[in-house]
C-alpha cells in the first residue's frame, strides 16, 4: 500500500531530525548566506536526507527547499517545503530549541505538513483536517489554550512593516505586559507550541509567508488546530501587511492586535 501525504510528511521530516540529532554538537562548517544568515553540514545533509524520503515516494513531486532551493517537476501541482533546520542560530551554539519543517502544497487542498522537534522526540502534524503530536508511536490531538500567558515574538530582521510595526516594540505596550509573558524561541517551533497549548501566541513581521519554508508548516497546524491566523493588521494571511498573528483563541487574538495597533496609533 502506498504511503500517504501525512505519513510521507512525518517520516521525511523525522528523518531530518534524525540528521539533526546527529550532527548537534560537533564541528559544523558555515556556508554563508544573505542577511548574515548562515548554513551549516547539518542543514544541507538534514534536507538532502528529507527530499530523499519524498523523491522516494513522490518522485513526480516538485520541492522546494532552503538550501538546494526549486527541484523537480514544475507542472505536478503538488510542492513540498522543506525547512531542515529552523533555528540554525540556536543550533549553532548548541541551543536545542530547533524544529524540522515539511510541508506539502497541492492547488486548493489543505496543506498537509509536519514540524519535528528532533531533542524532544516529537513530530507535530496535520492531514489538513485535524492537527496531532507523535511520541512514542501514539499520536495525540493538538488542543490550542492561552492558559500559559506566554507570547513568542520573533525578533529577528527584516521588518517590511517597521514604519508601523515592530515586534520589539509589543514589550513596551502596558495592554500587553499586563496579560502576556515574553518569549524569544528564534525558531517557528514556537508556532507549533501554540497549536499544542504552550504557548498563548506568536507575532512576527515578515511578507509572502504563504510559500515560506519556514512557515508553511507551522501555518497549517495552527489552522488544523482551530487557532485564530491573521497578518499583523487583522486581515486574512498572506494579505494586507503581511506579517503573522497566531492566537489560541479569539480573546489572545484581539488582546496581540489591539498591541499591534496602538503602535500605528503612536505614528499618526
Amino acid at each position: 500500500m502506498s504511503i500517504t501525504d501525512q505519513e510521507l510528511a512525518i517520516e521525511a521530516a523525522a528523518a531530518g531530525a534524525a540528521v539533526v540529532r546527529s550532527h548537534y554538537g560537533i564541528p559544523l562548517a558555515r556556508f554563508p548566506k544573505a542577511g548574515g544568515d548562515f548554513a551549516t553540514t547539518a542543514d544541507i545533509a538534514a534536507e538532502n536526507a528529507i527530499i530523499e524520503v519524498v523523491r522516494r515516494a513522490r518522485p513526480h513531486d516538485g520541492v522546494l527547499g532552503e538550501e538546494s532551493g526549486r527541484t523537480g517537476a514544475n507542472g505536478s501541482g503538488r510542492q513540498w517545503l522543506v525547512d531542515p533546520l529552523c533555528g540554525t542560530v540556536n543550533y549553532s551554539v548548541r541551543s536545542m530549541l530547533v524544529a524540522v519543517n515539511v510541508a506539502l502544497q497541492a492547488g486548493t487542498q489543505r496543506p498537509v505538513a509536519a514540524s519535528a522537534d528532533p531533542f524532544n522526540d516529537e513530530v507535530f502534524w496535520t492531514d489538513g483536517v485535524a492537527a496531532y503530536v507523535r511520541q512514542d508511536g501514539a499520536d495525540e490531538r493538538l488542543i490550542p489554550s492561552a492558559d500559559s500567558g506566554l507570547v513568542d515574538l520573533n525578533l529577528d530582521p527584516p521588518f517590511p512593516n517597521g514604519d508601523v510595526f515592530r515586534a520589539a516594540r509589543i514589550l513596551a505596550d502596558e495592554g500587553f505586559s499586563a496579560r502576556f509573558r515574553p518569549r524569544v524561541l528564534s525558531t517557528t517551533l514556537a508556532v507549533t507550541w501554540v497549536a499544542a497549548g504552550r504557548r498563548a501566541g506568536y507575532v512576527t513581521d515578515g511578507h509572502q509567508l504563504r510559500d515560506s519554508v519556514h512557515f508553511a508548516a507551522g501555518i497549517a497546524l495552527c489552522e488544523a488546530a482551530g487557532c485564530v491566523v491573521s497578518g499583523i493588521d487583522g486581515r486574512p494571511p498572506h494579505t494586507g501587511l503581511g506579517g503573522l498573528v497566531v492566537a489560541a483563541d479569539g480573546q489572545t487574538h484581539n488582546a496581540l492586535l489591539a498591541s499591534i495597533e496602538s503602535q500605528r496609533a503612536q505614528r499618526s
